[in-house]
């Protein structure tokens, strides 16, 4: 999760609003949004449910608020230039519902860039499928390798190395190659 914040955060070039379900995909968004404060570029964190948080996801919540930086209940990205979608990601099989449906709709109809946390929230990251409603990226920030599933509403899809060993993907048969992981420049929508 800490490998993952900070390659997502290495990419997002200006300030952004960190927008989190409750799963460990919030997780790495709040991972992000710790270094995009160290560096100057966090303007909000907000989170559906931060009651529901648990595991390594509770851990990245405590070291935001050790920090003093609050987490919102509502979203709030009025100060921010961009959208760090870490709402849902791999695993989910339905239609978001309820707060996750609303989030998902009010930051399509925000008018600002999206950087998606490995999927863009509400698409289904082995079948592609699209449920009603899905976050319409600009990038997506794919962890470890490309999911079968970001072929529709991913944008530029960067694939961010987290640490695993290519040798241990080729000890289960899947051969990646060396220049597969995004390099270079920061992401400016």
């Amino acid at each position: 999760m800490e490998a993952a914040g900070w390659q997502i955060a290495r990419f997002v070039g200006q300030r952004a609003a960190v927008v989190c379900g409750v799963g460990n995909n919030a997780g790495d968004g709040l991972a992000a949004a710790r270094h995009l404060h160290r560096w100057g570029r966090l303007a909000a964190v907000c989170c559906i449910d931060a009651g529901r948080l648990h595991g390594p996801a509770a851990r990245e919540l405590a070291a935001l608020r050790n920090l003093g930086i609050y987490v919102e209940d509502e979203l709030r990205f009025d100060d921010a230039a961009v959208i760090v979608d870490a709402i849902f990601g791999t695993g989910l099989t339905r239609a978001p519902e309820g707060r996750f449906a609303a989030w998902i709709d009010t930051i399509n109809k925000s008018g600002k860039g999206v950087i998606a946390v490995d999927v863009p929230s509400g698409l289904d990251a082995d079948s592609g499928v699209a449920y009603s409603p899905t976050v319409q990226a600009d990038v997506t920030i794919t962890l470890g390798l490309p999911k079968p599933g970001l072929l529709k509403l991913s944008g530029r899809v960067l694939v961010a190395d987290i640490g695993v060993p290519i040798e241990a993907y080729e000890a289960i048969g899947i051969a990646v190659p060396h220049d597969l992981f995004a390099q270079g420049d920061l992401v400016r929508l």
